[in-house]
């Protein structure tokens, strides 16, 4: 299904890249994601599913579960794609310790251990875009996925 169809119920699954995606990776990424979408399914059911890549550095995957939900088994062949993916492209897809935020109309990356730096530098403030990775749905992302620093488990850097 086309990512722009799937419901706003739908799940999510974001991964993001340590850099950006070339032109050849994203049409690698989509032949495999479509490949593995055409048959992802959960117990022998096949599931409405999607993907999409966003700024040209996340992946998301995208399961519509008001009939059939995600089981275990799913979700973990889901990853198993993905750290194909990771291996071959090597972009870290998997490491959940990357914080992202927009700096200066880029997208950097920190690992925990440089934020407090970002931050005394001034390049990480309490009102910079940042990713939220704890987005579930695909309502999320239009207003929950990218929010001000302060909002974020990043607010208690922040002076109120």
């Amino acid at each position: 299904m086309p990512f722009e169809t799937m419901p706003d119920t739908a799940r999510v699954w974001i991964y993001q890249a340590n850099r950006k995606f070339t032109e050849e990776e994203k049409s690698l990424i989509g032949s495999r994601l479509t490949a593995f979408c055409n048959q992802w399914n959960t117990h022998g059911n096949r599931m409405p599913t999607s993907f999409d890549i966003k700024y040209d550095q996340f992946i998301i995957l995208s399961v519509d579960e008001s009939q059939l939900g995600a089981s275990g088994c799913s979700i973990d062949s889901s990853v198993r794609t993905l750290r194909e993916l990771d291996e071959v492209l090597h972009v870290n897809l998997l490491d959940q310790g990357k914080i992202s935020f927009i700096n200066q109309d880029e997208i950097t990356i920190s690992s925990l251990s440089q934020i407090k730096d970002y931050i005394q530098e001034g390049q990480l403030t309490s009102n910079t875009q940042v990713f939220n990775p704890t987005v579930q749905r695909k309502e999320d992302l239009k207003d929950k996925w990218l929010i001000p620093a302060r909002e974020s488990w990043l607010g208690r850097y922040f002076s109120n």
